[in-house]
């Protein structure tokens, strides 16, 4: 069984991450049911690049890992989660306090869940925009994840006759 910790505790637990913390990432916000969660970046003297502007590695990580950890929390034990890829296209330059949102319906959820039956490998695109204090987007990610039906759970070749 795979460690499922409660949207408060798992907060704490990330903002207190050194690799998110020395970046200045903070994530704000969990919903109590994991379908949605919002991250913010602050600028920083440890998190600006050459010209002054958030670093771009820093808004890309500021939304790495959040809708893996949210399907393995919304999907349960029976699904193996995977980030498969991803990109970032960088818009304008992040200054301030920039944010991220994810959300994830209940029908997104079951759609993957009906995909994944029988052992399916699915993969989704889940697009991500990191805006600044005024709303203007200053990045979009798209993360791709893989979704798959546990091994122990897909339908045998003897049970299928």
């Amino acid at each position: 069984m795979a460690w499922r910790p409660s949207p408060r505790m798992f907060r704490i637990i990330v903002n207190l991450w050194p690799p998110f913390r020395g970046a200045g990432i903070r994530v704000r916000f969990i919903a109590s049911d994991w379908s949605e969660v919002r991250v913010e970046l602050r600028e920083g003297l440890l998190n600006r690049n050459f010209v002054g502007t958030h670093f771009g590695g820093s808004l890309f990580s500021m939304t790495d890992p959040f809708y893996m950890i949210m399907l393995l929390q919304l999907l349960g034990d029976d699904y193996v989660v995977w980030d498969q890829a991803a990109e970032i296209e960088y818009l304008k330059p992040g200054r301030g306090t920039v944010v991220a949102r994810f959300c994830l319906t209940p029908s997104e959820v079951d759609s993957l869940k009906e995909a994944a039956e029988g052992g399916q490998r699915v993969l989704r695109d889940f697009p991500i925009e990191v805006r600044d204090a005024g709303g203007e987007i200053v990045a979009r990610v798209v993360k791709r994840l893989y979704v798959r039906q546990k091994k122990r759970l897909r339908e045998s070749p003897a049970a299928a006759a």
